[in-house]
């Protein structure tokens, strides 16, 4: 069988429309041959895209230009934490921002809205904005996991919006589906957040009625040394702490880890420290039994 013949600059390097290449006389033949991927319909490409960012740049080349990268799509490209069942779903969410026909086709979730949102760039794509990404997953999640999104907008180690960037979006989101959800979830964000875990954990703590903790603040200890909390209650000396796999497999750090540990202890502090592994009931029965012992009462 013969080979497929050498594409043309610039179609060897990225992705490109199938009618981009009519135009330049691009045979058919040549673009249904074995050495092409096709991601989406009436996209070509010579290596098949292997992550979000470069599938969604394949997309744009066949890509209505008055759309931009949305929903689940967009919150996942500006590192807002997600569902792992939402963010495994491999359409790319797109919406038409005049209101227009939603985008069709495999592979793709197309949304259409005239609320005007504001578009960003990420990677020379056109995405909505951060707050606006926020507000389209309204539809989407459900309160805990739309919060726990919510935190990242104002969270660590960078935020991304402000308070009054939510508020604006939210303005821009009106009525629409969802809009319900976003102002009960508005008022629960907090910043200081640094994960997703963190934010849900503040949740399951809350319900449990105990006094909302401080996230990710200074705690300075008797030795003149500075450190942080995750979940700092220090009314009663009581921190809960997040580890990481990374608290393991660096030697380094666990020893840094162990010393500041034995400074809180040392200190009056009772520490709890939670793994992705730790039951959810036996974190809240802790902590509520930790500051019962500090003097807490419902």
């Amino acid at each position: 069988m013969r080979r497929p013949g050498q594409l043309p600059a610039p179609f060897d390097r990225r992705a490109f429309a199938v009618a981009e290449a009519r135009a330049v006389g691009l045979t058919e033949r040549r673009m249904r041959a074995r050495d092409l991927d096709a991601p989406f319909h009436g996209v070509r490409v010579a290596t098949a895209p292997t992550n979000l960012l470069d599938r969604c740049r394949s997309y744009a080349v066949a890509m209505d230009p008055h759309s931009a990268f949305s929903h689940a799509t967009a919150a996942t490209l500006h590192g807002i934490p997600l569902p792992w069942a939402v963010e495994r779903d491999p359409r790319l969410h797109v919406v038409s921002l005049v209101g227009g026909r939603a985008a069709r086709g495999r592979g793709i979730a197309g949304h259409s809205t005239t609320a005007r949102p504001l578009v960003a760039r990420i990677g020379g794509l056109p995405v909505l904005s951060a707050t606006d990404a926020w507000c389209s997953l309204g539809t989407m999640l459900q309160r805990d996991d739309l919060i726990a999104a919510g935190d990242r907008l104002l969270g660590l180690p960078d935020p991304l919006a402000t308070p009054d960037d939510i508020d604006q979006a939210i303005e821009r989101h009106g009525r629409r589906p969802g809009a319900g959800r976003l102002r009960l979830a508005r008022s629960a964000l907090r910043s200081g957040s640094f994960s997703r875990r963190e934010s849900l954990t503040r949740l399951r703590l809350l319900e449990a009625g105990v006094p909302e903790p401080e996230l990710n603040t200074v705690i300075e200890l008797r030795s003149g040394r500075m450190t942080r909390g995750d979940l700092v209650f220090r009314a009663y000396r009581v921190l809960v702490e997040y580890d990481g796999e990374h608290h393991l497999l660096d030697a380094r750090q666990w020893a840094v880890d162990v010393a500041r540990h034995n400074d809180l202890v040392a200190d009056g502090w009772i520490v709890i420290r939670v793994t992705k592994q730790s039951p959810s009931a036996e974190l809240v029965a802790r902590v509520v039994r930790a500051l019962s012992d500090r003097g807490w009462r419902r």
